[in-house]
């Protein structure tokens, strides 16, 4: 269980480098237009405050590798409580995605389900 929990972090983790680029580097981009419902001028306007915004979930997405580094290695504690704490605040933040516009349910389960089940099955993997 800890092997899924970890692959689950992983996949969170990838989620959020992805968020990461269509925020900081590809914000008036077609792509990120689209995925974030956005025209050509308000990604104009946003964008400063999306490139910051990208950078949090990379910072997230790091925490999460650096942790299941850390558990490869075998510093189990250290590592899973960068998963933990990584993979527990791309819960939050897409919880609060899901509570503040409950048109962003889609995006909000795609950025939350997967830590989610990371945390669960690494939780369980290390009680066992």
């Amino acid at each position: 269980m800890i092997i899924v929990g970890l692959v689950l972090a992983a996949v969170a983790a990838a989620i959020h480098v992805y968020i990461f680029f269509l925020e900081s580097i590809a914000w008036t981009g077609k792509a990120a237009r689209k995925t974030f419902g956005t025209d050509t001028r308000t990604a104009e306007i946003t964008q400063p405050l999306a490139f910051n915004q990208g950078f949090y979930n990379l910072f997230l997405a790091i925490e999460v590798v650096l942790g299941i580094v850390f558990v490869a290695i075998g510093w189990e504690a250290v590592g899973a409580t960068l998963v933990f704490v990584g993979a527990g605040s791309m819960v939050a933040a897409g919880l609060i995605l899901l509570l503040s516009d409950r048109t962003k349910a889609s995006a909000a389960l795609k950025q939350l389900v997967p830590p989610l089940l990371g945390i669960v099955a690494l939780a369980i993997g290390l009680a066992l």
